[in-house]
């Protein structure tokens, strides 16, 4: 595990470029100025089954941790997480992030084989599902990942009544003491970003629209990311 994870909360807002928008052409490289850049690395993992799509793997997740300088977030698109869980621990993820409705039998169970296997649980709250369906757990994760798009495909529609979601589990979080992250997963850009830190949203993923395809050179996109975030 990175030894910063327990660190993470130190700061106020924190970026997790999705990685099935890297330029894999350039991965390595991209991978120097994410370590540098950035506070996370977010990688989805799809089967095919939940969402019509298939992306990243656990080996993807073994090759990013051996040049990783920074925590891996997993985001498990998938009917069956726990059938992922222990080998993406072995691989070197930090967090592991089912969707909330695949774990409704076993919740508690799930939670617990995440941190007992050394990593941090997150859950993943679809657009159309709101914060109360995780109420009974919500004070044993560590990050809340709440969607702002619908799951599978990146370049889609911002919804803004996500907002509210990110606005309750804020005010959760202040009002009982909880220590869960609050992270937004969807064209978080330079359209979305005011609107996004304005509800409480701690963590921004960034794809295509937010980072990727602001410059060939991922070091200046990440200028510009910044720049833009910074006058919103």
């Amino acid at each position: 595990m990175v030894s910063g994870v327990d660190a993470v909360q130190a700061k106020k807002y924190y970026f997790s470029p999705s990685m099935m928008c890297a330029d894999f052409m350039k991965l390595s490289e991209q991978i120097e100025v994410i370590n540098r850049r950035a506070d996370f690395y977010h990688i989805d993992i799809m089967d095919g089954h939940y969402v019509k799509n298939i992306t990243l793997s656990p080996m993807f997740v073994s090759q990013i941790r051996e040049r990783a300088a920074l925590p891996i977030d997993v985001h498990l698109m998938v009917e069956n997480p726990d059938d992922y869980v222990e080998e993406l621990a072995g691989a070197g993820a930090d967090y592991i992030s089912p969707h909330a409705e695949m774990i409704d039998r076993n919740a508690f169970r799930t939670i617990s084989k995440i941190k007992d296997l050394g990593c941090k649980a997150g859950i993943v709250v679809n657009p159309a599902m709101p914060l109360d369906h995780i109420s009974e757990y919500i004070n044993l994760l560590d990050k809340i990942t709440i969607m702002t798009v619908e799951p599978g495909f990146a370049g889609q529609k911002f919804i803004p009544r996500a907002l509210e979601k990110i606005e309750k589990a804020s005010k959760l979080k202040k009002e009982k003491g909880y220590d869960f992250l609050i992270e937004a997963d969807g064209s978080c850009n330079q359209r979305t970003f005011g609107m996004l830190k304005g509800a409480g949203c701690e963590v921004f993923i960034i794809g295509t629209s937010g980072l990727f395809s602001k410059d060939p050179d991922l070091n200046v996109a990440f200028d510009k990311m910044y720049e833009e975030f910074g006058t919103v």
